[in-house]
C-alpha cells in the first residue's frame, strides 16, 4: 500500500488524557514507518480538555501545515466534534477499518478521530494503516463532499 497523503507534510496528531497511552503509541508507530509527526499533547494521563488539543490539530490540517490528522479521546466524538468545526476539516469517527475505509473512500475525511476506550491498541493501529493507505475514490463522491461545508 502507498501513502495517500501528502507525505513532504508532518501528520498531526493529538489526543486528551483518556487517549494518551494511544497517542504515544501511535507516534511511536507512525515514526517507525517513517512518517513526520507534530505532537500537539497531552503529555500525561493527566486530567484535560479535549479541545484544547483537538483545536491546534485540526487547525494544523486546516492550514494545509499537516497533511492530515489524528485524534484520540475516550469516545472520539468530543475530538471529532471539536475538529468538525474548522473549515474544510472533515474529521471521521472510526472503530474499525471497514469504517476507516469508507471515511477516505467516500468521504475524504482528512482528520481520523479513535475511541480509546471502545477499541483495542492493534485495532488502533490497524485503523490508522488504513486511514492513512486508503484513497479518496472521487467520482460521485466529490459531488457529495462538496456539499458538506456550510456557505
Amino acid at each position: 500500500m502507498s501513502f495517500q497523503f501528502d507525505r513532504s507534510k508532518p501528520i498531526a496528531v493529538g489526543a486528551d488524557h483518556a487517549g494518551f497511552e494511544y497517542k504515544t503509541a501511535v507516534v511511536k508507530h507512525l515514526n517507525e514507518l517513517g512518517f513526520q509527526v507534530t505532537d500537539f499533547g497531552t503529555y500525561s494521563s493527566d486530567s484535560v480538555d479535549y479541545p484544547d488539543f483537538a483545536h491546534p490539530t485540526a487547525a494544523s490540517v486546516e492550514s494545509n501545515e499537516a497533511a492530515c490528522g489524528i485524534l484520540i479521546c475516550g469516545s472520539a466524538n468530543g475530538v471529532a466534534i471539536t475538529a468538525n468545526k474548522h473549515k474544510g476539516i472533515r474529521a471521521g469517527l472510526c472503530w474499525q477499518t471497514d469504517v476507516a475505509e469508507l471515511t477516505r473512500k467516500h468521504n475524504n475525511a482528512n482528520v481520523l478521530c479513535l475511541p480509546a476506550r471502545f477499541i483495542s491498541l492493534p485495532v488502533a493501529l490497524d485503523i490508522v494503516n488504513t486511514f492513512l493507505h486508503t484513497p479518496f475514490e472521487g467520482g460521485r463522491h466529490q459531488g457529495r463532499v462538496n456539499k458538506i461545508a456550510c456557505q
